[in-house]
């Protein structure tokens, strides 16, 4: 059961897009997606689980170069891998 205000599949891929298109930070999709990942009283479907969590942490740097760990070509992969999940 979804609680109010609880993101579903649609919200979540915007993140992804609004990082991608530079108006969102990584920083601040990690603090939204860790808020919902850390409330225990919350249930998650797979699909919501698995992509919040690539959320939680997209701000993880490789090293001391300052790259992310994660590039923009891997956010757009996990973006079309949470399309497909939608779409089913």
């Amino acid at each position: 059961m979804r609680m109010s205000g609880q993101p579903d599949l649609e919200e979540i891929e915007e993140r992804f897009v609004a990082i991608l298109e530079g108006r969102l930070s990584r920083d601040e999709a990690d603090r939204w997606a860790v808020r919902w990942v850390t409330d225990g009283d919350l249930v998650w479907e797979a699909p919501e689980w698995w992509a919040l969590n690539l959320l939680a942490g997209i701000d993880l740097l490789a090293g001391p170069t300052g790259d992310y760990l994660h590039d923009d070509e891997q956010v757009r992969a996990w973006l079309h891998e949470l399309q497909q999940r939608r779409t089913g």
